[in-house]
């Protein structure tokens, strides 16, 4: 067997690989330890100068302090419904970011840097001892900026801000408020002053939000003194000229004396109906000749009287007719005397009786009078009631006004009271002041130091490991493909002649075909290969021999596209069912047609079912498709081709990036013709095996020479 690589150039034979590329992790350790030297003095040196550098550098010092944003609200601004609240609103994440934003003010830094005389300091103003040989070259370069250039303002504001770090605590309101100093005292006091100042300055702006309500509402307040006289005036004279006076009860005269007529009329009325019924019931009594019984006629003294004898003489009769009869004088002269009384009786009903009708004509009377004098008080409400409508009107519009006047009063009242710094609280408090501290900030000379020297370590170490692989690799390429073995032998070219190149003849072997798969696997990135035959030659045995081979250490499918042959499906590991056909028809899914090789770790993917058009099929879209996904997920991708005389190598070319093509002979006409139709398709890189191969016949993965 001998494997070549035809290219454009011509074609150079290859060796099989003499040992395996894996990784001897045994060698690298004992490499590793030969070049300690190599690893261990830039880690002790740069370990060594990590160590100077850290105690050259200024310690510098860091104090903290904490302040709690509580997000009060002024209550002169509020409306006065919501005064009895306390506290209405609460300060969400944006307000605590935006009082962040306050703290890094200019207006705050420009304040503190005069309260503490920052501007100095040498350490905020670099040209007070002048600048440094590393800053001038850092300034030459146009890295650091140039502090000549720069007012002395901008140049403490720079280093101050250099200096600063504010954050808000997530979910918290709590603010932090950083400073670095190289003095611990005085980072301790720059950070208090920022925090004191952050609260002064926000009870400034509430005093002068205060102040300019006070004097928003003294202007409010004049404007509505002239408004409630206005109103309260416009009121009255329209009271005057309507004469739409008001009574008790807050009511109109008019309205007032209608409701006491119609209350009168309805005393009359009844004062009327009453007599008149009364007059009636003692005429129908008497009429009849019955005992008078009726009320009226029992509360008269003379009627009372009158009863009181009758009742007497009744009372005699009786007496006197138990012994006497009824013709005798006594008798006669008592029920004279009784029949006389109930004549006066009569008479004294008639009288009371004409007395309430008399009664009744009189209400009646005032019964008519009072209607007519309420006629004209309805009449005379009926044409004022549009006038009170306007008057209410007017009365409420000075109501509203007048109301208006006392509220603004009442704040402005409150305002006057609050002018002072002290009584306008701050929205925030400080809940943590700076500490002078005695520990560093910075430098941290310990992890400093380890860090510098276990970056060197790794990094030498590193590049001992690379020029060991390094030297294995070019080893191995030299001892798999320099000819030093090789004797000249023809080899077919691009043009269809021959020429000596160098070469090894081998039989079909295990080693051989395990070779190939070494040059797939060393060339990396070699996504898709595909296997051919000239003659008789089986490619399924080739296939499954060389992806099992790659995939022991690689993921690897295999996907037979060669013409289905009787034996095909049992020597690539399937027997029918779904296939690469089916999935590009869109009868299948991946699912569906990816299977396991039973012998190895590689997938395999079927034939499937037959179809018409083989050409439409192999340039479709959709197989493109499915080969791109088979890329992304397999680290070699291989194809079973079959005869290269029955491969459509157009569509082929597109897909496959190798070709391994095996003949029987090398010098022959026929494989110079296969190869230069593989390298007319479009596959740059061939690989020819010499050699026969008989089918698998007992399952075996393994290779079997003609």
């Amino acid at each position: 067997m001998q494997v070549a690589s035809p290219s454009l150039t011509g074609h150079a034979a290859v060796r099989p690989y003499a040992s395996d590329t894996d990784i001897d992790m045994a060698a690298l350790g004992r490499a590793i330890w030969r070049r300690r030297r190599q690893i261990i003095v830039p880690t002790l040196i740069v370990g060594l100068l990590s160590a100077i550098a850290v105690n050259f550098l200024t310690p510098k010092y860091k104090s903290e302090a904490r302040v709690l944003y509580e997000g009060r609200e002024n209550i002169f601004l509020r409306p006065e419904a919501d005064k009895a609240t306390q506290d209405r609103g609460v300060a969400d994440q944006e307000a605590v970011t935006s009082q962040v934003q306050l703290v890094l003010s200019r207006e705050l830094a420009v304040a503190v840097v005069r309260q503490l005389k920052l501007n100095e300091l040498p350490e905020f103003d670099p040209l007070l001892h002048g600048v440094s040989l590393l800053k001038s070259m850092l300034i030459t370069v146009g890295i650091a900026r140039d502090p000549t250039r720069m007012t002395a303002e901008e140049r403490v504001l720079d280093a101050y801000y250099e200096r600063l770090v504010a954050y808000p605590i997530d979910r918290t309101r709590v603010i932090v408020v950083e400073f670095q100093s190289s003095s611990p005292d005085l980072a301790a006091r720059v950070t208090n002053a920022i925090a004191e100042r952050y609260l002064g300055l926000q009870q400034v702006a509430k005093q002068d939000q205060t102040r300019a309500a006070g004097r928003w509402l003294a202007g409010e307040i004049e404007s509505l003194r002239t408004k409630v006289s206005e109103a309260e005036n416009k009121a009255d004279a329209f009271r005057s000229n309507t004469n739409l006076f008001v009574g008790t009860n807050n009511t109109t005269l008019s309205n007032q004396q209608l409701g006491e007529f119609n209350t009168q009329l309805g005393t009359a009325r009844a004062q009327k109906a009453d007599a008149e019924v009364r007059a009636r019931l003692i005429r129908e009594v008497l009429q009849k000749g019955g005992a008078v019984e009726s009320t009226d006629i029992v509360n008269s003294e003379l009627i009372r009287r009158l009863a009181e004898q009758r009742v007497t003489l009744l009372a005699q009769l009786a007496e006197q007719s138990a012994t006497l009869l009824d013709r005798h004088p006594r008798i006669k002269e008592l029920r004279a005397q009784i029949a006389d009384l109930d004549r006066q009786i009569r008479v004294e009903g008639e009288k009371l009786a004409r007395a309430l009708e008399n009664d009744a004509r009189i209400a009646g009377a005032k019964v008519e009078t009072l209607s007519a004098n309420l006629d004209q008080l309805k009449r005379q409400a009926a044409s004022t009631n549009v006038q009170d409508v306007q008057f209410r009107a007017l009365e409420r519009e000075a109501k509203a006004q007048r109301e208006l006047l006392e509220s603004y009063l009442a704040r402005y009242r409150e305002t006057t009271a609050r002018d002072s710094i002290g009584a306008a609280p701050a929205d925030a408090r400080i809940i943590s002041r700076g500490i002078v501290s005695n520990t560093p900030f910075f430098p941290k000379k310990l992890p400093i130091i380890l860090v510098a020297s276990l970056a060197t370590f790794v990094l030498s170490t590193g590049f001992v490991l690379t020029g060991e692989l390094l030297r294995n690799v070019r080893g191995t390429y030299s001892s798999a493909f320099d000819g030093t073995d090789t004797e000249p032998v023809a080899r077919p070219s691009l043009d269809g002649g021959a020429r000596a190149v160098p070469h090894r003849v081998l039989g079909v072997s295990v080693d051989a075909i395990d070779a190939v798969a070494r040059a797939l696997r060393a060339a990396g990135g070699v996504r898709c290969a595909v296997v051919t035959a000239v003659g008789g030659n089986p490619t399924p045995i080739a296939a499954l021999t060389i992806g099992r081979a790659l995939s022991k250490e690689y993921r690897t499918l295999l996907v037979d596209l060669a013409p289905t042959s009787p034996n095909a499906g049992r020597e690539m590991g399937h027997a029918g069912g779904a296939g690469i056909n089916d999935l590009v028809l869109g009868a299948a899914s991946f699912g569906t047609i990816i299977s396991r090789d039973p012998l190895s770790r590689m997938h395999v993917v079927a034939p499937g079912s037959p179809v018409a058009d083989r050409a439409a099929m192999l340039a479709s879209a959709r197989l493109a498709t499915a080969f791109a996904a088979f890329n992304q997920t397999y680290d070699f991708v291989l194809i079973n081709g079959g005869p290269v005389g029955d491969l459509e190598v157009g569509p082929i070319g597109k897909i496959a990036v190798k070709a391994v093509l095996l003949c029987d002979a090398a010098e022959d006409d026929a494989t110079a013709a296969a190869t230069r139709r593989l390298q007319d398709g479009g596959i740059a890189e061939i690989v020819v095996l010499v050699g026969r191969f008989q089918n698998l016949a007992s399952g075996s993965d393994q290779p079997v020479a003609a």
